[in-house]
């Protein structure tokens, strides 16, 4: 099997007055593919958001790594106070978080060779919380994927839940206590949304970054449950599209 060529380029775009900068790429082919929007962690759409957005356009989707930040706007490795103080502003005001991810979708589903009636995400860490946001938020798509996420919900009211969603959550990532899972899966109850939760065992936070390292952090790459999600990644936006 040869290996399709992808088409990628850098997209500005904004959000009220704010510059932005998106990552778009799409096997080279005519066809109108499914969108999956790609939410980075909380340094940003760095070259680890561009590499899973890649790793989408190679299942044959057209894949959108967005920018919550701004451009040219990044965090720091091994910089937490720093990184915290790039999310915090979305963490604590979720109709800021809900607006801004909103103009991703906006940009990206006007975008040429992409089906704007096929669109999935998928954000790891605080890309987590933000396509849960997405789905909290109401805007049509039709699944999205929590890795390694913070589902604490923020002040904002739930819109009706569309979106199929499936969690892959390591059971000792120490940002997400057991609580905070179970606080979940009742709200998604609730919603009456169609939910998912992989839980892997002996695995910590950020599990599918091989830069992750810090035990003491709690930020822990894991192959085996790298390996996994990557099959149900695979797994759930087939059905999402296809079904």
């Amino acid at each position: 099997q040869k290996e399709c060529v992808m088409e990628s380029e850098f997209i500005d775009y904004e959000d009220q007055g704010v510059e932005l900068e998106g990552y778009f790429v799409r096997p080279d082919k005519e066809e109108e593919r499914p969108l999956v929007l790609v939410s980075h962690d909380w340094t940003g759409r760095r070259q680890y958001a561009i590499n899973k957005a890649n790793e989408i356009a190679a299942l044959g989707y057209a894949a959108f790594a967005l920018d919550m930040y701004g451009k040219g706007v990044f965090g720091k490795d091994g910089d937490a106070d720093f990184n915290s103080q790039l999310m915090a502003p979305f963490a604590s005001d979720r109709a800021l978080l809900r607006t801004r991810i909103g103009s991703a979708f906006s940009a990206a589903t006007s975008l040429s060779g992409v089906d704007p009636k096929r669109v999935g995400a998928i954000g790891y860490c605080f890309g987590g919380m933000c396509v849960l946001e997405l789905a909290r938020g109401g805007i049509d798509v039709r699944g999205v994927i929590s890795v390694h996420g913070i589902f604490s919900p923020g002040e904002v009211p739930n819109e009706p839940i569309s979106s199929k969603i499936l969690c892959l959550h390591g059971h000792d990532d120490p940002m997400v206590p057991p609580e905070q899972v179970l606080a979940f899966e009742q709200e998604m109850n609730e919603a009456g949304a169609d939910w998912q939760m992989h839980v892997y065992g002996g695995t910590a936070h950020a599990f599918t970054n091989p830069d992750a390292n810090n035990p003491d952090f709690g930020t822990v790459y894991s192959e085996r449950a790298n390996t996994r999600a990557n099959r149900s990644v695979a797994n759930f936006f087939s059905e999402v599209f296809d079904g």
